[in-house]
């Protein structure tokens, strides 16, 4: 099952994906400092960063739109609809997080990180799902004869 959406054998969607996971894990990260020592500096890189994600996740999921929308219907296609829905709940989440936190200009209350917290846990659920696709059936990957490795 070959990408659709690549570039010399390429696939975007999973050259794209790793600047909104790193964005919004360390949002987290940024958050978790802020609790610690109280500077509002990590506070506002927090908030900057989850824009950042949400940005990228929405550039990463044009390509993983093609790339779904082109597969013949089965078992990882339903897999990828699951990815894809878990995704869009996260752009939501962080769209509302980030809404919320832009509002608040001397750092952020307990259930913003609260939802970081859920929104990273969600993350690695959809990472799995995206890794099962790839590494365990093949989704986006030319076929590679065995015998001549």
């Amino acid at each position: 099952m070959m990408s659709t959406a690549s570039i010399a054998k390429h696939p975007l969607h999973p050259m794209l994906i790793p600047f909104p996971i790193a964005l919004w894990v360390f949002s987290l990260i940024c958050d978790i400092l802020w609790l610690w020592t109280g500077n509002l500096f990590w506070s506002t890189f927090a908030l900057y960063t989850i824009e950042g994600g949400i940005i990228g996740a929405l550039i990463a999921a044009l390509p993983g739109f093609v790339d779904l929308f082109t597969m013949h219907p089965s078992p990882v296609k339903r897999i990828g609809i699951w990815h894809m829905s878990i995704n869009l709940t996260l752009v939501v989440l962080y769209v509302v997080n980030f809404l919320w936190r832009r509002g608040m200009p001397f750092g952020m209350e307990v259930w913003q990180f609260v939802l970081s917290l859920l929104s990273v846990a969600l993350l690695t659920v959809s990472g799995w799902l995206g890794g099962e696709m790839v590494y365990v059936h093949g989704a986006g990957v030319e076929p590679v004869d065995r015998q001549k490795l």
